[in-house]
């Protein structure tokens, strides 16, 4: 039978799967909200990750890609914001590995299956005694406060919780992640967190997760940078009660959708929440030579300051999409393009419409900016998201110290 959207159920109110738990507390790292938590599995879970390829890679996401991969699994995530512990050297990585043992020792599990995950500034030492007695406050609950607790620049906490039915059990599976600004991945993006009731295998997981996020968190952008501690983590305990899942199994294409809504959910949720964005932008590129084709030119649309401050100025100056394509190694028909903006055809077979100027500018007004572009080369397709450019993202990152 086919799959379709509607087979799945996105619930209104967050949600952890069956034997998860999760707590948050104020530990000092942050004048006046919750700046720590964890993530903690009745049972040891299998696990998959990917990280951020910047060379200046962060302490805690080495050390988090260490554990992972010596058995893909784990049982429990510790993370904090306010500092991201980064370039700071041998300190650096010896603090990160007291937060794992410390972490393992209120929870009474095995170092190796706690992963950690920190957010912040760079290049600050990370204060062990604040961190040592936020853990000691943290507890075993089912409260939704570390999805806020890991934020820095965002405005607000970016979650999904996605039900589906696999073998007859019901399977949940949960999403969150922070992210705002210094975001252009590469393998990884920001900070996020998956978890999920069903059962499958750690290869198996690491395999959908480098896949997805190539679709999702790989193809959004807000200001060109990637971080030293960008990390998606996701955990699968098998609570539900389903048979393992594989890629020939009856429902894993049903579990795979929700999976990949949890993935695209939270890749839109950040590019609209870039640092001073008022708009989110997506880009449908169509008529590509290949998928990697189309995928290259919609980033590079998305990721052009000169269209992002188009659309923060509302005006529709075609020419700068026109400009982000051919800037591209992508095959295209330079005779034959096609854009249009929210429905509004600007270009057609790379001549200007002469649509008028002011349905333009009505139409950049609104929150959302959906951008189409067809390349006439080929039959495939590509996606990306972004944000405008605007006054705000440079005073945030002017005076950013938290």
């Amino acid at each position: 039978m086919q799959m379709t959207s509607e087979d799945l159920i996105e619930v209104s109110t967050f949600t952890w799967p069956k034997g998860f738990y999760a707590d948050s507390t104020h530990a000092g790292l942050k004048q006046d909200s919750d700046d720590m938590g964890w993530i903690y599995s009745e049972a040891p879970a299998d696990a998959a990750g990917v990280y951020t390829t910047n060379q200046f890679q962060a302490a805690p996401t080495k050390l988090t890609k260490q554990t992972i991969n010596l058995a893909h699994q784990l049982q429990a995530v510790v993370m904090n914001s306010g500092n991201a512990n980064s370039c700071n050297g041998n300190q650096g990585e010896g603090d990160a590995l007291m937060m794992q043992k410390m972490t393992a020792d209120r929870l009474q599990i095995q170092p190796e299956l706690v992963g950690i995950a920190s957010t912040g500034v760079i290049g600050e030492p990370l204060p062990m005694a604040k961190i040592k007695d936020g853990i000691s406050h943290l507890k075993l609950t089912k409260n939704s406060g570390l999805t806020k607790a890991i934020l820095t620049t965002d405005t607000h906490a970016k979650t999904i919780t996605v039900k589906c039915m696999v073998d007859g059990h019901e399977v949940t599976t949960t999403g969150f992640c922070k992210g705002s600004g210094m975001i252009h991945p590469n393998m990884a993006t920001m900070l996020g967190f998956v978890t999920t009731d069903a059962a499958i295998e750690g290869n198996h997981l690491q395999e959908l997760l480098s896949s997805t996020v190539d679709e999702t968190f790989n193809q959004i952008t807000v200001d060109g940078d990637t971080s030293t501690n960008d990390m998606v983590v996701v955990m699968a305990n098998g609570a539900a009660g389903n048979q393992p899942l594989q890629e020939d199994s009856q429902d894993y294409p049903t579990f795979v959708m929700a999976f990949k809504k949890v993935l695209a959910h939270l890749a839109q949720e950040i590019a609209g929440d870039g640092e001073g964005a008022s708009k989110l932008v997506e880009v449908n590129v169509t008529g590509a030579d290949s998928h990697l084709e189309g995928q290259q030119v919609a980033k590079a649309i998305v990721g052009s300051n000169l269209v992002k401050a188009m659309i923060f100025g509302k005006y529709g100056n075609w020419g700068r999409i026109m400009q982000a394509i051919g800037q591209t190694t992508a095959h295209v028909d330079v005779n034959g393009v096609s854009v249009s903006i929210n429905g509004l055809q600007l270009v057609k077979n790379s001549l200007g419409t002469g649509i008028d100027d002011d349905k333009v500018t009505k139409t950049l007004e609104q929150k959302k900016v959906t951008i189409d572009v067809d390349l006439n080369v080929g039959e495939f397709s590509g996606t990306a998201w972004g944000c405008d450019l605007t006054y705000k993202y440079v005073q945030i990152n002017a005076s950013y110290r938290s």
